[in-house]
């Protein structure tokens, strides 16, 4: 049992009587730590104390559909039922997403490693790998997708591959059929919207479906990236926007450090608006808005 799972034990058994009683579920200070260290062993999250309510929000469907009276039974609850741990991190994950979002990145993936595949591809078929870290949804990897699909005339006899990982095993299913709310296509510009299709369902409501050829060179795989990754392989870019928000400094830190083992030489590394990396990485440098490039 890890240590994280230990203290939800304990916790379990002192949990105070006095926890908030306007709440549906008595939510103490002992249940949050617990829950936080397990959010920090497991995924990396950091999660401070302004998120207790947003935790308990979250957390608080798990416990009806488990039928528990307070979070110090779900605390016992996951120290005794490890398979528990995906719903956890599922639940407080974050996920919000959307077709082109910060479009700059994607400009700048269009000219720098897009077109430049399709004028080498066009002399001589190659060889391209991209990796969507903290893919949520799908929006982001059919995006990428998308822009390569546009310049590459050939798309398809040109070894191709879009890896695209999440810890949410939930989100990844939606991901991976690939269907999206009809509004989603006002986040489409006009010369990629032709990769989507409207389809509707029995009951009416209007969607938008992913092109089968886009959806075929995307691999959907549950990573969490505190683990062992399962590639050797060398990406020609990795996006990985709006995730490391949720780490401290060295968690983050160590994580920069392993993606920019994973870039090829002049490889690049996106990363969220809102995020930047701790001090320089000699390594990496700084070509543009959160992006970056692997020097030699």
């Amino acid at each position: 049992m890890s240590p994280a799972l230990r203290r939800a034990t304990t916790a379990a058994s002192v949990t105070p009587a006095s926890a908030d009683e306007a709440r549906e579920f008595a939510f103490s200070p002992a249940d949050f730590d617990v829950l936080k260290g397990l959010a920090y062993e497991y995924a990396g999250i950091s999660l401070s104390e302004s998120k207790q309510n947003l935790i308990y929000s979250r957390l608080s469907r798990r416990l009806r559909a488990l039928r528990l009276a307070a979070f110090g039974d779900y605390c016992q609850y996951l120290a005794e039922t490890p398979s528990e741990i995906e719903n956890f991190i599922n639940s407080i994950s974050t996920n919000h997403t959307k077709f082109f979002r910060e479009k700059h990145h994607f400009d700048h993936f269009r000219t720098h490693v897009a077109v430049p595949f399709a004028q080498a591809a066009a002399r001589k078929a190659g060889r391209l790998r991209v990796w969507s870290a903290g893919c949520s949804s799908g929006e982001e990897p059919y995006t990428i997708a998308a822009v390569l699909k546009r310049e590459i005339r050939d798309f398809g006899s040109n070894d191709i591959r879009l890896l695209a990982t999440d810890i949410d095993t939930d989100v990844l299913t939606k991901a991976a059929n690939g269907e999206f709310g009809a509004n989603a296509l006002d986040e489409i510009p006009r010369e990629y919207q032709g990769f989507f299709q409207r389809k509707g369902d029995r009951g009416g409501n209007e969607k938008i479906v992913a092109d089968e050829e886009l959806k075929s060179f995307i691999v959907f795989r549950r990573l969490n990236l505190m683990e062992q990754w399962p590639f050797s392989g060398l990406f020609d870019a990795i996006f990985c926007r709006n995730v490391m928000i949720y780490f401290d400094a060295p968690t983050k830190a160590a994580l920069v450090e392993r993606f920019t083992r994973q870039l090829k030489p002049e490889g690049w590394l996106y990363i969220g608006h809102s995020e930047s990396l701790i001090g320089s990485h000699p390594g990496l440098e700084l070509v543009g808005r959160t992006t970056y490039r692997r020097v030699k």
